[in-house]
């Protein structure tokens, strides 16, 4: 019998060998979903994995899923909490377990070479947070590019005051380091957009993020997800800015405590 020590360590070796967590969560993404897979899975090596959270979906999203996991043992298929998608991002995050973290949406398609090229500007800019841009079509035609620059769209760049007043993050484009993760959850239910909140957290804890100009990722635009590219009205932005601000500085807050307490612990245990 294996002892219950030696098991936690073997996982904890295991763990610690994975490069990269794909982090996906889907709800009902059986039209596009297969195309999506297959330009991540592509990218991938035996040390990565792909997790993704099904949050109830109700048409034939979680069969295709299970279609895949059965034959590619780096997919890990969770159930999601079924309360919206930040706390289905969440949950991902939380069961993430590579060094170096992306986000991906069920829709879209990565190009070739995503991760090459993420992972050396990871390296090459000693970045926490690496955003590329995107291409954006609509439906089912990949070649009828509709915006031939996301980062041209928003006036992209770093900085927690600029993407305060305007967000340039968007969660399909984004990774990051792990070492993040203990600032950015858990993720406050009440902010419009958990992208927003990781990349910002990115630039004030660690630095500004690196934006990688070339364009990624296939954005694809339909109609389950063509707000994500309108604005808001002007009582909802203010809204929505106010909101953020103050979770923003109520994490900054907490965080600062805990620190403080783990120096106070610390100096006990060393006296």
């Amino acid at each position: 019998m294996v002892k219950k020590e030696e098991k936690s360590e073997s996982a904890a070796v295991r763990n610690a060998n994975i490069r990269i967590s794909v982090v996906m969560p889907t709800y009902n993404g059986e039209v596009y979903l297969r195309r999506q897979l297959d330009s991540i899975l592509g990218q991938l090596t035996d040390k990565d994995e792909l997790v993704i959270s099904d949050d109830g979906s109700t048409d034939g999203t979680l069969a295709l899923l299970q279609e895949y996991r059965e034959s590619d043992s780096r997919i890990c298929l969770l159930k999601g909490p079924e309360q919206g998608i930040k706390k289905n991002v969440e949950h991902l995050l939380k069961s993430a377990r590579g060094r170096y973290i992306f986000l991906a949406d069920q829709d879209d398609i990565w190009v070739d070479g995503k991760v090459k090229k993420v992972l050396r500007a990871f390296e090459s800019q000693k970045a926490a947070v690496v955003i590329h841009d995107a291409r954006v079509f609509a439906g089912e035609n990949e070649t009828g590019i509709q915006m031939e620059s996301f980062f041209a769209f928003r006036n992209a760049g770093a900085g927690v005051v600029k993407n305060i007043i305007k967000n340039s993050y968007i969660g399909c484009c984004m990774a990051f380091r792990r070492e993040l993760l203990s600032a950015i959850l858990p993720i406050p239910a009440q902010i419009e957009m958990h992208d927003q909140w990781i990349g910002i957290l990115g630039d004030y804890y660690m630095g500004k993020s690196y934006f990688l100009p070339d364009a990624l990722l296939l954005y694809r635009r339909h109609g389950a997800n063509n707000s994500a590219m309108e604005h808001y009205g002007l009582v909802r932005m203010a809204r929505n800015r106010v909101v953020f601000l103050c979770f923003f500085l109520a994490r900054i807050l907490q965080n600062r405590q805990k620190k403080e307490k783990n120096s106070v612990k610390f100096k006990k245990n060393d006296s």
